[in-house]
């Protein structure tokens, strides 16, 4: 096993794949209105950093770091192959995430997660994320919650 976590561009066909097995869950999990998916094109915008996690050379995991313009960014579509569960993919990927806010000078990371996500939850809370009130153009959800990192 070989995992190699990169900068890439997002629009390749696995990672679509992803990006729709990652709508299907959410969508499972929880009404349209708490879904706050980002789509394919915002995810190529300048102020995004997009990670691709490979095991031997196939795409299994992505996310991407979305910059906010005022010294903070969100993660958005952090998500794992569920074939490739337990190979420790979200914390490589955090780790790349964590290390290019810290090259770019970002004062906080910040992210929306669902409550009925426990793994998410648990891997944020292990890299130190706590509890925060909505920020940006989040309201209050019950099905939501909001998370902080801010980077010394």
């Amino acid at each position: 096993m070989s995992v190699i976590i990169a900068q890439e561009p997002p629009r390749q066909d696995a990672i679509i794949r992803l990006l729709d097995l990652s709508d299907a869950y959410a969508q499972s999990l929880y009404p349209a209105e708490s879904n706050h998916l980002v789509d394919l094109s915002s995810l190529e915008k300048p102020s995004v950093s997009f990670f691709v996690a490979r095991n031997d050379g196939a795409i299994v995991g992505c996310c991407a770091l979305v910059e906010a313009g005022d010294g903070t960014a969100e993660i958005k579509r952090m998500f794992v192959d569920p074939k490739a569960r337990g190979l420790r993919i979200g914390s490589g990927l955090m780790n790349a995430l964590e290390a290019i806010a810290r090259e770019k000078g970002l004062a906080a990371i910040r992210l929306e997660t669902g409550i009925y996500q426990p793994e998410a939850i648990a891997l944020y809370r292990k890299y130190g994320y706590r509890n925060i009130e909505p920020f940006g153009s989040y309201l209050p959800d019950p099905l939501s919650l909001f998370m902080e990192k801010q980077l010394g």
